[in-house]
């Protein structure tokens, strides 16, 4: 069946109303789905205000822990001394780092109720990595830069704030003294007892 150029309009008008250019165009790239996906479900969480912290988890920790290679960033974080730690100690060490991540950044979350999430719909090649720049701005308007270093699994093992500032890295300084002083089992305690005080507090 032939279609005429007023029933082409009609078309285009519906997909207009079903989702924007810019949602089209972010579904066709493999690296920007995931971040998508995370933003959906932060903006979810945050639809009635920031919320308590407990309820930010359940919305968004199932998404958060599925969209990161938490196993890639704690590697990274430890450094070199990760291959020196025994199977049963990395495997400890992932597990708790899973849910202090997850648990970050649910505290974090609250910052931008509020506010927007823009994704740019095309990601950029960096090295064997793709990087999806999206802006985020808060109730105040305040606007950062957030980029996501996603992976050849399509799964992001980085966040860089305003181009240049490593979360993994962050991290890296932020575990270098329990790590000195205690070893896997020191950086343990300290996961633990940071995400039990993030949750202890509830933090908004």
């Amino acid at each position: 069946m032939r279609l005429n150029r007023r029933t082409l309009l009609a078309a285009a008008a519906v997909l207009a109303l079903l989702g924007s250019p810019r949602d089209l165009r972010a579904a066709e790239d493999p690296a920007v789905a995931p971040v998508t996906k995370l933003y959906a479900k932060f903006e979810e969480a945050l639809k009635n205000g920031a919320g308590d912290l407990k309820t930010r988890l359940a919305t968004v920790g199932d998404t958060l822990a599925a969209t990161f290679d938490t196993k890639a960033m704690v590697a990274t974080a430890v450094g070199p001394k990760w291959k020196t730690f025994k199977p049963e100690q990395q495997a400890a060490l992932t597990e708790a780092f899973g849910t202090y991540f997850v648990t970050l950044y649910a505290n974090r979350l609250s910052q931008a109720a509020g506010g927007k999430f823009e994704i740019k719909p095309q990601s950029e090649t960096r090295g064997p990595n793709r990087v999806v720049s999206t802006r985020v701005s808060n109730k105040d308007g305040d606007d950062s830069d957030v980029d996501y270093v996603v992976n050849a699994d399509n799964r992001v093992q980085d966040v860089l704030l305003n181009g240049n500032v490593s979360e993994v890295a962050s991290m890296r300084a932020g575990f270098a003294e329990p790590l000195k002083t205690g070893g896997a089992d020191g950086l343990l305690k300290f996961m633990r007892e940071r995400t039990d005080g993030m949750l202890a507090k509830g933090t908004k």
